[in-house]
């Protein structure tokens, strides 16, 4: 980078990350990891060439310096030629091993004038590139370090709010579908800062995560939801959230163990709810932490199931008494024409014959409770029951009418709406006539310039939405000129777009 006589020549940093690279470490050993580098090293010198220089900085990390090429497309092109080479699988003693690949990218000298500057700029593009979900490439931009001096000093101000003790815990009511009585609590943590008033959790605890943070917090948690939820009746649980990175900590049962004693609750009370993401390295260390777990008598949970990895196999290895459905597959399952109930009671028949629970998470509508409980979901999570609330609220609501949950909020669950202004033709017992479409969504729509004589609850009639096709509804409800109607069969949405193309490319 150092400037000579002539024309200024460019340089391009790419720094790489090997995705999975541990896994090997821990299943094969640290000599097939070595082999393992060997060949990766030897795929990039081939792949970069005669273009730039390979070295390695250690452990699974790779730098790539390349002199005179500033093109994006250029660089673009080489690190996808790179992350797929890469990715092919390698043989080490007999066994195939795929791995990934992970690049951020800076140019000198607008992302650095200096060999500082430039590989803490790739640095940061790399992280981007990792946040992205891996195995792809990043360039950096100024915004990457503007979200890092941004991640810096929420990471300061995290490790004030644990000597300070700022964390609050709050409770949200899991309910059980045949009795309608309040069973548990997950344990929520809160963070109302000074100055940032409250921050979500999904802000602050992935940054914990990175900085080595989440252990203290983790332990706060359990160690408080322990202890609050002791002053409950002996039959309610608690539910408390478990990182994939406290989970990889052997201290972990002792930590449980210490937590139960101190608060006095019996181990079956406290539920831990764990992601799919401690899978993503399975090692017999994780085997080993099952087994500990299940033997102080805890029960696991799988949280968020069905948005990560769902492999079957860790469901019949790993002894987890719970299935939580996330939210995603819940919402809208009320809907006509959706096709998450299935997806729920598919989930549901797993468990049963798993011998596990199932908590339907994210439940808003209380249509969706006859929903869940008609799909045999064993609970209910969502604000249909109630938002998360403080341990002293939590006690009070266990004492109202022998702990029963009320339901509250929207009782009938309504496909999202999308506004418009649009002619259309309708039939109603041979009668034709026009009216305007003011917004549509898959199960329905709202029309104008509709009147209806006597109860127009149930009209059958015929509405064009696409030109020359008439699709079947009936009338929920008329009233100054106004009609709510409710389509036969869901309507994709997609189609108006398509037939007023096909319109104008007639008239045109």
């Amino acid at each position: 980078m150092r400037r000579r006589p002539g024309p200024y020549r460019a340089t391009s940093l790419f720094l790489m990350d090997l995705d999975r690279f541990k896994a090997v470490n821990d299943t094969l050993g640290h000599q097939a990891g070595d082999t393992l580098l060997k060949q990766v090293a030897q795929r990039l010198q081939r792949g970069i060439a005669d273009a730039g220089l390979v070295g390695r900085l250690g452990g699974d990390e790779f730098q790539v310096v390349l002199p005179g090429i500033a093109d994006r497309d250029t660089l673009a092109a080489l690190s996808r030629e790179v992350i797929a080479s890469l990715s092919e699988p390698y043989f080490i003693s007999g066994t195939s091993v795929t791995i990934g690949c992970s690049i951020g990218i800076a140019i000198a000298p607008d992302d650095g004038d200096d060999a500082e500057t430039l590989v803490r700029n790739a640095d940061l593009a790399l992280y981007a590139a990792k946040a992205d979900g891996r195995g792809v490439h990043r360039f950096y931009s100024d915004d990457m370090l503007t979200g890092a001096r941004t991640r810096k000093l929420l990471e300061d101000d995290l490790r004030a709010a644990i000597s300070d003790g700022a964390f609050h815990l709050c409770y949200q009511p899991i309910v059980s579908t045949k009795s309608a009585q309040i069973v548990g609590y997950e344990a929520l943590i809160r963070w109302n800062h000074p100055t940032r008033g409250l921050v979500s959790p999904a802000n602050f605890i992935p940054v914990a995560e990175e900085c080595g943070l989440i252990e203290a917090i983790g332990e706060w948690v359990l160690r408080t939801a322990c202890l609050e939820a002791a002053r409950w009746p002996g039959s309610v649980r608690v539910a408390v959230n478990v990182s994939p990175i406290q989970f990889a900590n052997p201290a972990l049962p002792a930590l449980v163990t210490s937590a139960l004693a101190q608060s006095g609750i019996a181990a079956g009370r406290l539920e831990l709810e764990i992601t799919e993401g401690v899978f993503l390295d399975e090692t017999r260390s994780s085997e080993q932490m099952f087994r500990a777990l299940k033997g102080i008598g805890v029960r696991l949970a799988l949280d968020d199931f069905g948005t990560g990895y769902s492999s079957l196999g860790y469901l019949r290895n790993a002894p987890f008494d719970k299935i939580k459905i996330d939210q995603s597959f819940v919402r809208g399952a009320a809907e006509p024409g959706n096709r998450n109930a299935a997806i729920i009671k598919a989930i549901v028949t797993l468990a049963d014959t798993l011998g596990m629970e199932t908590t339907a998470e994210g439940v808003e509508v209380q249509d969706e409770i006859n929903l869940i409980r008609d799909l045999g979901c064993s609970h209910i999570q969502g604000y249909v029951y109630g938002r998360p609330v403080r341990a002293d609220e939590a006690l009070r609501q266990l004492g109202v009418e022998n702990g029963t949950a009320a339901a509250s909020g929207f009782k009938v669950s309504r496909a999202p709406r999308t506004k418009m202004l649009r002619s259309a033709r309708i039939a109603i017992d041979g009668v034709r006539g026009d009216v305007r479409i003011r917004d549509i969504s898959t199960s329905g729509a709202m029309l104008d310039g509709l009147r209806i004589d006597g109860n127009p609850d149930g009209v059958e009639m015929q509405i064009e939405l696409v030109e020359d096709q008439m699709f079947g509804a009936r009338i929920r409800w008329a009233r100054a000129g106004k009609a709510g109607i409710e389509f036969h069969e869901a309507f994709n949405l997609e189609r108006l777009n398509q037939g007023h193309s096909a319109r104008l490319r007639r008239t045109g």
